[in-house]
């Protein structure tokens, strides 16, 4: 039974798109207003039985650190955010030694995004440096979007920075074409032996025909097109390596737009697990690749 387990929302956004420069990233389609503010998450999250949340950058703009840090300050439900820095760059270490001296500043994020592409610079000694450094200062890096070949370069990355610890993002929003099945099963065998790469189980969608009625009526995601799915993903991550994660309000879809909604598939599928294992999944897995900060009496562990 999951009564008592804290959740730790390891993934969501905040943005405003009325500030004069506006907001490169505003939720979904299907999320409107251009605005989400830590009020306006809050209540949602605590009705969804979140007790504290992970603030991820959704901006290549460096300027939109310190916003995102403003927010993140500003309420104690958010326990920590991962921003977004080019390793890369000549002023890669002393920006991000800046921004860390904030405890709530805890990764940097990544990937396939923002016109970034990481498979690209895997090789390149200065990109490499900077998550050395990155890694010497006990922060994680955040990657996204996942394909083969993101996958692939997560785990050349390991091999030459094996203490960094590197979280996969929206792991099952890839599903590999069939040409691409036998080299997914190799790299993802691979993954399954690295203890310092997780993986965040999200979906950015859940739509209406995935819908069945719960109690008292009300629609919850059916478990039963997910299973599947979350049986493998689980099982080459470990129970200790799996992140829950709303990814609101990109997981806002045509009919759920609700955070309870968004969480009720993986307490569906947790129910059934012994309580250790949906701690880990919840909070405590959260807790060992970000180090986030307890800012309120009712979130577990922190530091």
């Amino acid at each position: 039974m999951l009564d008592g387990v804290p959740i730790i929302d390891a993934h969501m956004h905040l943005f405003d798109a009325t500030r004069p420069q506006g907001a490169p990233y505003t939720g979904s389609r299907f999320y409107k207003g251009g605005v989400l503010l830590p009020a306006m998450y809050d209540k949602q999250a605590r009705q969804a039985g979140i007790v504290g949340a992970m603030a991820m950058e959704a901006s290549a703009w460096i300027e939109d650190n310190l916003w995102l840090m403003e927010q993140v300050q500003s309420d104690t439900l958010l326990v920590g955010m991962v921003g977004m820095l080019e390793p890369d760059k000549a002023d890669f270490a002393p920006t991000l030694d800046r921004f860390r001296k904030n405890p709530l500043f805890r990764g940097i994020r990544y990937g396939k995004l923002w016109d970034f592409n990481i498979s690209a610079k895997r090789d390149d000694p200065a990109f490499l440096a900077g998550l050395k450094h990155l890694a010497a200062v006990g922060l994680a890096l955040d990657t996204a979007n996942v394909d083969l070949d993101l996958l692939q370069t997560v785990v050349k990355l390991n091999d030459r920075v094996p203490e960094l610890r590197i979280v996969l993002d929206h792991v099952p929003a890839f599903t590999p074409k069939p040409a691409e099945a036998g080299d997914y099963g190799a790299v993802m065998k691979e993954i399954a032996a690295r203890p310092n790469i997780f993986g965040k189980i999200s979906w950015n969608f859940i739509t209406a025909n995935e819908m069945e009625s719960g109690p008292n009526g009300a629609l919850t995601p059916k478990l039963a097109g997910y299973r599947e799915r979350l049986d493998y993903l689980t099982g080459i991550f470990g129970e200790d390596r799996v992140i829950f994660n709303s990814n609101y309000p990109q997981s806002v879809g045509q009919l759920v737009t609700r955070l309870a909604d968004i969480a009720a598939l993986t307490k569906a599928y947790y129910a059934t697990k012994p309580r250790p294992a949906a701690e880990k999944f919840f909070w405590k897995n959260s807790l060992s690749v970000y180090k986030w900060v307890k800012r309120a009496p009712d979130q577990p562990g922190g530091v």
